[in-house]
């Protein structure tokens, strides 16, 4: 199965529960393969399919917390900065945004197109955290 994006279908349950707190909890980022079946069913960080290379460490990257705000009617959130891995070597075309402060929960899963890299960076850019474009948008 391929990796797939949207937004977590346990998350949007979770959020009712107030389980998530995207301005206060710890968040990471962890980048799979183009073979994982990453994807909105998906409710835990899980190692399977994730990438592996030295400069990558295991769970991904800490996530540098932006601020959900509302524009309109639309809830949005998105990092406040860019992540990036170093002197990776490794193929990727999906990231998983998750929870460690809640049992590593599932939020969301990204997909780009696959990007393979030999002892080089990968960083990916965080969008502008707007209506149109936030990373995570719940209208």
């Amino acid at each position: 199965m391929a990796n797939s994006a949207g937004v977590c279908t346990s998350f949007k349950g979770e959020v009712l529960t107030a389980t998530h707190n995207l301005n206060a909890h710890s968040l990471k980022m962890a980048a799979y393969q183009t073979t994982a079946s990453i994807g909105p069913s998906t409710t835990a960080y899980t190692a399977t399919g994730e990438v592996s290379s030295s400069g990558y460490t295991a769970g991904g990257a800490a996530v540098t917390n932006g601020t959900v705000s509302t524009s309109g009617t639309t809830a949005i959130w998105t990092p406040g900065a860019n992540i990036t891995w170093t002197s990776v070597t490794f193929t990727t075309d999906c990231a998983l945004l998750y929870n460690t402060s809640a049992a590593n929960k599932a939020i969301a899963a990204f997909t780009y197109l696959s990007q393979s890299m030999t002892a080089g960076n990968f960083t990916l850019t965080m969008p502008t955290n707007d209506a149109t474009n936030a990373l995570i948008r719940l209208s």
